[in-house]
């Protein structure tokens, strides 16, 4: 195992930077998540420190080595793609076992390793079978013992679980989550579906147009968001943001469509500062005294209702744990929790 440092990276692709002056540091046997929409960099960030792509700026260690200019072969990483990237004519246990025979190990060494894979994945029953006999679960658990068997320092995954449906994909996401308490290797996970990122993640890495917005735990993220992209991004159903102006006198709050939306007495915001509040769906509650808001769709998932309303000119919605009796086209009234608001400056969306 080892630590990933990387200091200043950039990447260009002729005159076009896609990525500006990164820096994230990956302690030893960390879980870090790397997570952002499409194009934000993020499969970029991850094929340079595996060595798929070059550096144009900027240093990538593994462990004490500056490996800018190593071959992924002499990195000591192990990656894992999106489309299993399996040999067809060879067979489970041959295509475990293929770098290390490139490597030149022993038989007896190569058989230890790839069994030990195979129990802990699983997959004992499938060693003699081919790609095709298997399902998309079996193929991903055999491209992950493919990189077991290497034993790196490493673990390198480029969207995994993409190709999943949505039962299998949550069952590969706890699989992956195991395999790395039982390991302890240092892994680095790029995905674009935050609740990935939410589940899996030590540390989750938010990137958006070649630059990192924030870096912390899950809940680090979910709770104290730095700027409207991190707060928006995370979570689902996404956070709401409502135009207001802040109003400190009196009970403090944020005036918006007319109605007064309680924060939090400790915080400080200067009168008249034009705001956007921000409150997620399960902090929102039905009570006489809240604000009102017309219901558009009601949709009942079992373990809570989800309510699409509109307020004023802004849509929203509510996660209600209780079950009610709410039809579309009522208009509810709701109270947010006032120590779980956000409040961030609408001119340059950063938190206050």
């Amino acid at each position: 195992m080892a630590r990933v440092t990387v200091r200043n990276i950039r990447k260009s692709f002729g005159s076009v930077e896609v990525i500006h002056g990164v820096d994230v540091d990956i302690p030893d046997g960390d879980f870090v998540v790397l997570v952002g929409p499409s194009g934000c960099g993020k499969s970029t960030l991850l094929r340079m420190i595996a060595g798929l792509e070059g550096v144009t700026a900027g240093t990538v260690h593994i462990g004490d080595r500056m490996v800018n200019n190593l071959p992924p072969a002499e990195r000591d990483i192990a990656m894992v793609f999106q489309n299993y990237a399996l040999y067809p004519h060879k067979t489970v246990a041959a295509n475990m076992a293929f770098a290390l025979k490139q490597r030149k190990i022993d038989a007896a060494t190569i058989d230890e390793r790839v069994k030990r894979a195979a129990e802990i994945l699983g997959l004992m029953p499938y060693l003699q079978r081919y790609p095709r006999q298997l399902s998309g679960g079996q193929r991903q658990r055999v491209a992950m013992g493919r990189a077991i068997v290497r034993d790196p320092q490493v673990f390198l995954f480029d969207e995994p679980l993409s190709n999943l449906d949505a039962k299998l994909r949550i069952q590969m996401r706890t699989e992956i989550k195991e395999l790395h308490q039982r390991l302890k290797t240092t892994t680095v996970f790029v995905t674009h579906d935050q609740i990935e990122a939410m589940t899996l993640a030590d540390t989750i890495v938010v990137m958006q147009d070649g630059i990192i917005e924030q870096v912390g735990s899950p809940l680090d993220l979910y709770d104290h968001p730095r700027n409207l992209f991190v707060a928006s991004f995370i979570g689902a159903p996404a956070m709401n943001m409502i135009h207001g102006t802040a109003r400190p006198d009196g009970a403090p709050g944020v005036e918006a469509n007319g109605h007064r939306l309680p924060i939090d007495a400790h915080d400080t915001v200067d009168e008249g500062r034009h705001v956007i509040y921000g409150i997620r769906p399960e902090h929102l509650e039905l009570a006489d005294d809240g604000f009102p808001a017309r219901v558009a769709v009601v949709e009942p998932t079992g373990a809570e209702t989800l309510l699409f309303l509109r307020f004023g000119e802004t849509d929203m919605v509510a996660a209600l744990r209780d079950r009610h009796a709410i039809e579309p086209g009522q208009t509810v009234h709701l109270r947010p929790r006032a120590d779980r608001a956000h409040m961030f400056d609408r001119a340059t969306g950063a938190r206050i």
